[in-house]
């Protein structure tokens, strides 16, 4: 009898995990995960339980600074990660397997405030510089106005992506449209592959706070519903491109902000298809309820729910105003994570060396 998760992979759908602590990374690939993303608050977290304290201590006498520190232990973290899912890459020829690395999150800091021009060309060095060299690590690019101007470029290079803090269809087009003209540049279209990250969760706490009116049976499906139209929209978009590799939503932020949600509700309901990278307490919840997950994804809710939720939320009003939180969010996990790497370097040179 097969296990909730692997009923999940069964149905179609990519199993990624939303860490890479290296016991997670090898817990969740025997419960069958083929992939993995990471982001300052993982960094920060994994070298706050102080089991790296010993790679830490030999950077630090090497001289280097809070941020060259940060960046160092973020490289050799996710390349441990890609080196336990080099295998499903292998086995896929490239089409699974990868870990995500998160770009500085600091380019879209508002206390900065950096030009957008700006922006885009830090996004473009900084992504062709951690891709180098690496065969299975996609480089996330944040779906803002500085993000959107490097992707032609960066896919145009050769690099990976995955473009994430998309809200709405029409951030997912025009990043899709970038991402196109940029693969269109290249020499062979061999190994190109590109994710879409379509935040599922934020829209449904956003809804309970700002749409109150939606009636019960609506309040809670519009995050679904909206990924569920994207992901339609994308496999209508490369149905017709006949590449080797396919062009995949990323279902993410899958973990249930509400505690009256059962933790298997955007688990069910993706379904089916495309990649879903769910939250380490998000699998184990779904592996110890028992299920059997069947396809889902192109399952959408009656018709007069779909036509209230048109009716009463504005897409472009929900994606400014997440938007705006995602960025904050975006930012200070770096923030915070550098203000961790400062309070190790106190801690371990109080350390004597021996």
């Amino acid at each position: 009898m097969s296990t909730p998760l692997q009923s999940l992979v069964a149905s179609g759908t990519k199993l990624w995990l939303d860490s890479i602590d290296p016991d997670l990374v090898t817990r969740n690939l025997a419960w069958g995960a083929t992939g993995a993303t990471s982001n300052p608050i993982i960094i920060a977290d994994l070298i706050e339980t102080g089991r790296f304290d010993d790679e830490m201590t030999k950077l630090l006498r090497k001289g280097l600074d809070d941020e060259t520190l940060a960046w160092t232990m973020t490289d050799q973290l996710v390349r441990g990660a890609q080196a336990s899912f080099l295998p499903a890459w292998e086995a896929s020829h490239g089409d699974n397997g990868y870990v995500s690395f998160e770009l500085d999150a600091l380019i879209e800091d508002p206390e900065r405030n950096l030009p957008i021009e700006k922006r885009t060309q830090l996004y473009i060095e900084l992504g062709k510089k951690w891709s180098a060299g690496h065969r299975n690590r996609m480089i996330k690019v944040p779906n803002t106005p500085g993000g959107l101007g490097a992707l032609e470029e960066l896919v145009a290079a050769g690099v990976t992506l995955n473009v994430t803090l998309t809200f709405s269809p029409k951030q997912y087009i025009a990043a899709r449209d970038a991402v196109w003209r940029g693969a269109q540049r290249r020499s062979t279209l061999s190994q190109f592959k590109s994710v879409y990250s379509i935040f599922v969760s934020r829209v449904d706490v956003y809804t309970e706070k700002h749409i109150a009116q939606l009636s019960p049976r609506a309040q809670g499906l519009v995050g679904i519903v909206n990924a569920k139209r994207i992901w339609k929209m994308n496999q209508d978009f490369w149905a017709d491109k006949k590449l080797p590799l396919k062009q995949e939503i990323i279902f993410a932020s899958t973990g249930v902000k509400k505690p009256t949600d059962p933790p298997w509700k955007y688990v069910e309901a993706f379904a089916g298809s495309d990649i879903e990278t769910n939250p380490p307490a998000t699998n184990e919840a779904v592996l110890a309820s028992g299920r059997t997950i069947t396809r889902q994804i192109d399952q959408l809710p009656p018709k007069e729910v779909l036509a209230e939720i048109d009716k009463l939320v504005d897409l472009d009003k929900m994606e400014e105003t997440l938007m705006a939180e995602g960025i904050k969010k975006f930012a200070d996990p770096q923030k915070a994570l550098l203000k961790m790497i400062k309070q190790k370097r106190s801690s371990l040179q109080k350390v004597p060396a021996g």
